[in-house]
């Protein structure tokens, strides 16, 4: 691609999808396209083709997701499978019929099984069985993924998956009760601090920008509360304590052991960039012609499953091409707890964290193996001190703002 290139970018609001299109910009590709959730909503199969039809873009970054921390995807089974379905099938589909030239899906590590063993690399997937809590999600990307290295497979195309660990970074979602554990962490510890400080005008400018809603049991019956800048400080604080926030005290899921890789979005935006314009499937898989459409076949036709004129086809002759995706990450770890120290001492809080055993502590450790990422040419720049708190100086000035 060169610089005039029209790249789209699903989900460019986002984490993932800012980030990559700030690292396009700096980069000089200026000929960007994005749309928001209003403007375009990519489960809406017709709206995706028609803009596909104005847009023509010449590569696709697929950031956007249906997303959500532990409890989220808990109790919203059928939306995280479903949205995300969706939103792939009609992304991947409009992209192959309207000639996208280069298609990036970002995925998660979350695809891999509870059990993996450690560092995971891109062959455990599918080896055993995954983690109960997001297997909905993680069913969504593994199947997004495996869409990318099947349309390669069968159309030559060249569309490339990459697997970011766990990410935090600016526009991360700090909602308490679906945004992932370091920005709740953070969040909650800040709160905390604000509550013990008596800092009302504080929190109500937090719960003015990101405002907090919670369903507490009374007398037996589940009651929904909302609060925000205007809520009476007794409901605020019902609210907050239904999280673990208390004056100068937090409580947070888990004994606090289990062990987490991170990775700052603008690495990963960075690392995501560097694949999209620099690597091409035919490079991970070692293979040049992998397709029968490299040898003349013709792929203009419909899918039928009774004709396979027109349909390209995969070339069984050269075996099992699979795990053809790339993991994004450092190949560091910490502790959840180790985790909760940084984010004490970026806040500046001088309450105590606490640790709520009765409650699930996920997988026990998920560090993946990031050899392939270096082989093909980078490496992580912000290490975990650093970038907890580039992230809390950030959030403080998303409540300025």
């Amino acid at each position: 691609m060169d610089k005039n290139s029209k790249i789209y970018v699903a989900g460019h609001r986002g984490l993932v999808g800012s980030a990559i299109w700030n690292n396009l910009l700096q980069r000089g590709y200026t000929n960007l396209v994005g749309r928001t959730h209003k403007e375009l909503d990519l489960t809406d199969q017709q709206a995706v083709r028609q803009f596909f039809d104005e847009e023509r873009p010449d590569a696709v970054v697929l950031a956007a997701a249906f997303v959500g921390g532990i409890m989220a995807n808990s109790l919203y089974r059928a939306d995280f499978i479903m949205m995300n379905m969706k939103m792939q099938c009609n992304v991947i589909s409009e992209a192959y019929a309207h000639g996208v030239e280069k298609l990036l899906f970002l995925g998660s590590t979350c695809i891999y099984p509870k059990n993996a063993p450690q560092p995971m690399r891109e062959d455990c997937l599918l080896t055993s069985e995954l983690e109960y809590t997001n297997e909905e999600y993680a069913i969504a990307k593994i199947a997004g993924l495996k869409m990318c290295e099947s349309y390669n497979l069968q159309y030559g195309t060249n569309y490339i998956a990459v697997m970011p660990t766990n990410l935090y970074g600016p526009n991360d979602n700090f909602h308490l009760e679906n945004s992932h554990v370091m920005p709740a962490m953070m969040r909650k510890i800040y709160l905390a601090q604000l509550l013990h400080e008596e800092n009302w005008m504080l929190i109500r400018r937090d719960l003015a920008v990101r405002p907090v809603g919670a369903n507490i049991n009374e007398n037996g019956a589940s009651v929904r509360y909302v609060v925000d800048g205007n809520s009476d400080e007794a409901t605020i604080r019902k609210v907050l304590a239904h999280y673990g926030i208390a004056p100068n005290a937090v409580s947070l899921w888990g004994t606090g052991t289990p062990l987490r890789e991170f990775l700052w979005s603008e690495d990963m935006a960075d690392a995501s960039v560097h694949v999209l314009l620099n690597v091409n499937f035919s490079d991970i898989i070692g293979i040049e012609k992998y397709s029968s459409v490299h040898y003349g076949n013709k792929a203009d036709g419909i899918v039928d499953r009774n004709h396979s004129t027109g349909r390209g086809g995969a070339i069984p002759a050269l075996g099992e091409i699979r795990n053809c995706h790339i993991n994004v990450g450092t190949g560091h770890e910490l502790t959840i707890r180790a985790l909760s120290e940084l984010v004490v001492k970026a806040v500046g809080f001088t309450g105590t964290v606490q640790f709520d055993t009765t409650k699930p502590d996920g997988t026990m450790r998920k560090l993946i193996d990031v050899s392939k990422l270096h082989s093909l040419g980078w490496h992580h720049k912000v290490d975990i001190e650093e970038g907890v708190q580039r992230l809390f100086d950030w959030y403080r000035q998303s409540l300025a703002e």
